[in-house]
């Protein structure tokens, strides 16, 4: 299980929205204001199905699947890659034109994200994060 502490960021009826703080390792390096590598983001997790009260403000641990990670690693960026790598070898095939078969190969990833985005409802279904439930 991936573990990342939290802050309820919005309510409501059926979700809750958690912001996490990513840090890269070296972000909490002593010498990081002298250094420019240093990786720190915000990001916003929706969480559909969880149990007990929650007030905006509380700190909450969210859960994610590592296997569902690997999931999400392939639906975003595995499948796209052969995606694109099959639909250039095929054009410059056909076509013997570098310049059309890599514009091509570019586009074809606007369908594939578009249809992603359209069945973004069951992806939600598959990928989705947990809270963990405190023993209070």
């Amino acid at each position: 299980m991936i573990r990342h502490k939290g802050y309820i960021k919005a309510i409501k009826a059926t979700s809750l929205t958690v912001n996490i703080v990513s840090q890269s390792a070296c972000s909490t390096c002593h010498a990081k204001g002298a250094c420019t590598v240093s990786d720190y983001q915000d990001k916003e997790i929706e969480v559909s199905e969880y149990k007990g009260y929650y007030t905006v403000g509380d700190e909450v641990t969210i859960l994610f699947k590592q296997s569902k990670g690997f999931t999400a690693l392939t639906w975003g960026y595995v499948i796209p890659f052969f995606v694109v790598l099959g639909t250039l070898i095929i054009a410059l095939e056909i076509t013997g034109d570098e310049l059309k078969s890599g514009l091509l190969s570019l586009f074809i990833l606007v369908p594939y994200y578009i249809t992603l985005y359209f069945f973004r409802h069951l992806l939600k279904k598959v990928l989705k994060f947990e809270l963990e439930e405190n023993a209070e």
